[in-house]
């Protein structure tokens, strides 16, 4: 989805909880990598990988000149032959620690072979994020949770690209910390070239 096809998205949403709660989410997310530098890791459950979530972040980080945004996929499914990008599994989740963020994206109840590594990178410090449809588990372990329950008018998926927008724009206000240089010199670049102010 585009950054048009966002912005339609956001009007239409305008008035219901979305435009502001996946900008608060995104906001944890740019604010946790951005402060740690990065060591960003993304998982599913083992019935849904989030590849589209993946690649939008991927292209997010290199948009905004924020590489920490750029994931590492976490595959319930790897395989040691396969590419380095698809190789990593689940012991990476448990192998997490202080300085490193976890996103589950998880449109079902997680399973509990997850929810223990996830317990575990939590314990040992990782930074919890979710995504998901409401499970209790999931979100008493997160520190930021968005969850989309099944009853609602968004699916999942739509609320993934309202986050990964939302993550990738300068203007999000970062929790922790002063901002970077670089969103400083974007925001300076974009009053400079603002067209001047109507005169009536």
């Amino acid at each position: 989805m585009d950054a048009v096809r966002v912005a339609l998205l956001r009007e239409v949403l305008a008035g219901t909880e979305w435009p502001v709660a996946t900008r608060r989410f995104a906001g944890a997310l740019r604010g946790s990598v951005v402060s740690y530098g990065g060591g960003l890791l993304l998982v599913g459950t083992a019935e849904y990988e989030p590849w589209h979530l993946a690649a939008h972040l991927v292209d997010e980080a290199a948009w905004s000149g924020t590489p920490e945004l750029s994931p590492t996929l976490v595959r319930h499914g790897a395989r040691p032959g396969d590419p380095a990008h698809l190789a990593v599994g689940l012991g990476r989740v448990s192998a997490a620690r202080r300085g490193e963020t976890l996103l589950v994206v998880s449109p079902s109840a997680p399973g509990d072979a997850l929810l223990e590594r996830v317990h575990d990178a939590r314990r040992a410090g990782a930074r919890v994020l979710a995504l998901d449809a409401g499970d209790r588990e999931l979100g008493a372990m997160a520190h930021e949770a968005l969850s989309v329950p099944p009853d609602t008018d968004l699916d999942l998926d739509t609320v993934q690209h309202l986050v990964s927008a939302a993550a990738g724009e300068n203007a999000v206000p970062l929790p922790r910390g002063r901002r970077r240089l670089r969103d400083r010199l974007a925001r300076l670049a974009d009053q400079l070239t603002a067209p001047p102010p109507e005169r009536w």
